[in-house]
């Protein structure tokens, strides 16, 4: 999905700067499934400035740059809708933990259990993130932070439970002493 449409989507949640839709992909409503950097949402923001997609005032102040905030406008309400439209790519799926463990036959035992480790320490506290609902959620996103919660929930209990098949093909440490 183009940046364009994931700012476009923030907006529809209501007037933002910069940083605060930055703030939905780091720890807000987008941060679990989305990804948007400071370096692509600045850019994007300009050109739908450029389109009349959304309209950007200056605020004043004090010994700082204007603060610039941005409003959806009814063409940017419209193009949303005609990208949401759109077919969506699949998903993909980026663990750098998936990949780690992908070679765990090569690793020591005591570092794939800390993989695994860290990985569940992780998961749990997503999960208890999720649990907790938000009065100010949209059906749309109470639905997303519920798959959410499925999903982490359903890893937790298959690395508790499946942990000893990348654990026991570890290498032993003292196996070669």
């Amino acid at each position: 999905m183009h940046v364009t449409t994931l700012c476009l989507g923030a907006l529809v949640f209501g007037d933002a700067t910069g940083y605060e839709i930055n703030k939905m992909f780091e720890d807000g409503p987008f941060s679990h499934f989305l990804d948007a950097s400071y370096g692509s949402i600045y850019p994007a923001l300009t050109r739908l400035t450029e389109e009349g997609l959304v309209t950007c005032k200056a605020e004043p102040q004090e010994r700082r740059p204007d603060k610039k905030i941005y409003s959806l406008t009814e063409a940017g309400r419209r193009q949303l809708g005609e990208a949401l439209g759109q077919q969506i790519a699949p998903d993909k799926f980026r663990s750098e933990f998936l990949f780690t463990v992908l070679f765990a036959h090569l690793l020591p035992r005591d570092r794939v259990r800390a993989l695994v480790d860290q990985r569940l320490t992780a998961m749990k506290e997503k999960a208890q993130q999720l649990s907790e609902p938000d009065e100010d959620d949209t059906p749309g996103m109470d639905f997303a932070r519920q798959y959410g919660l499925a999903v982490f929930t359903a890893s937790i209990d298959f690395l508790e439970r499946n942990r000893h098949l990348i654990e026991d093909a570890a290498i032993e440490e003292n196996a070669h002493a």
